[in-house]
């Protein structure tokens, strides 16, 4: 599948798609840990989301609870990622989980799970 896709296209994904499951981290880190919590995990993902939630402040909702604001925003990210990321490399409709990080991940996933359960 990545055989046929631009370098540049993949790249992009990759950023894309570190950027959305970042800020779905700190959606789930925020279910279980207080905002002003000090364990690191959770201070990264504030510290790495927080310019970005900055720069969508003036399209988001003001109902939104603050935890929900984070995967507000990774909205935008898969978005771009389904629809935007297809019609730049001139596809109709590219397909679900055809994204080329998360087909990267699966495989590394069912290659390390073929090594440990034979």
């Amino acid at each position: 599948m990545i055989e046929g896709i631009p370098g540049w296209a993949i790249a992009l994904d990759y950023v894309l798609g570190m950027i959305m499951w970042t800020l779905i981290g700190r959606f789930g880190m925020r279910l279980f840990l207080p905002e002003e919590s000090k364990f690191f995990f959770n201070r990264f993902f504030i510290q790495v989301t927080d310019p970005l939630l900055r720069l969508f402040a003036p399209i988001t909702p003001g109902f939104l609870i603050a935890p929900m604001v984070p995967l507000y925003v990774a909205w935008f990210f898969f978005m771009a990622r389904f629809y935007l990321m297809p019609w730049l490399l001139g596809y109709s409709v590219m397909g679900m989980l055809s994204f080329p990080l998360e087909s990267e991940i699966a495989l590394g996933v069912t290659y390390l799970l073929k090594m440990i359960l034979p």
